[in-house]
């Protein structure tokens, strides 16, 4: 996996990744930057939320549940002093979908963490991570 970081100007950085897609990112206004784009920490989340819902989704279709929708809101604490890494990580789950069994749900759930997420189980060796959802039927 490769990945190609540009500085473009005050604190603005393009992202290209070995795939071909690119993202701007951004630093604050008081550390210089213009808000173009995430920042990227924010990224890294982003990037967390996107292996887990990945994994979930693929489980429960394995799994034969009839899901028409995932979304994973994720909240963070960071450190107060430098490295400002991730102390606690919470993932909120909404998951839709066609009498979704609860049971299932939380097992993609814990097998994205424990297991098949890469991103969520390096955070976890800085951070407390806590998984929630919810099922909303359609």
């Amino acid at each position: 996996m490769k990945t190609r970081i540009e500085w473009k100007d005050g604190m603005s950085f393009l992202a290209e990744s070995g795939s071909g897609h690119s993202v701007l990112m951004d630093g604050p206004p008081e550390a210089g930057g213009k808000n173009l784009g995430p920042r990227p920490m924010e990224m890294l989340l982003m990037g967390t939320g996107g292996c887990t819902a990945f994994d979930v989704v693929l489980i429960l279709q394995k799994s034969r549940q009839d899901i028409s929708d995932c979304v994973v809101e994720i909240e963070a604490e960071r450190a107060g002093e430098e490295p400002k890494v991730f102390t606690r990580i919470h993932f909120h789950f909404i998951l839709s979908g066609k009498k979704l069994n609860p049971q299932q749900v939380e097992r993609a759930i814990n097998l994205s963490a424990e297991k098949y997420c890469s991103a969520s189980i390096m955070l976890g060796k800085t951070a407390e991570l806590t998984h929630d959802f919810e099922i909303v039927e359609t």
